[in-house]
């Protein structure tokens, strides 16, 4: 695992939190939405980028 899938990783997890909070804050829909697209592929690219693909 080198550093940078680490990095996406790690924000991508802090995106799934920052969901909940604004799910829990009753924020608009399409902001949640859009933070939802942002942690999945900050997760996804993070998980292609680990070394145990090659």
């Amino acid at each position: 695992m080198n550093g940078l899938s680490t990095i996406l990783i790690v924000f991508g997890l802090f995106l799934l939190g920052g969901i909940y909070s604004f799910v829990k804050q009753k924020m608009p829909k399409n902001l949640i939405v859009l933070v939802s697209i942002a942690a999945a592929m900050c997760l996804v690219a993070g998980v292609m980028r680990l070394e145990v693909w090659n």
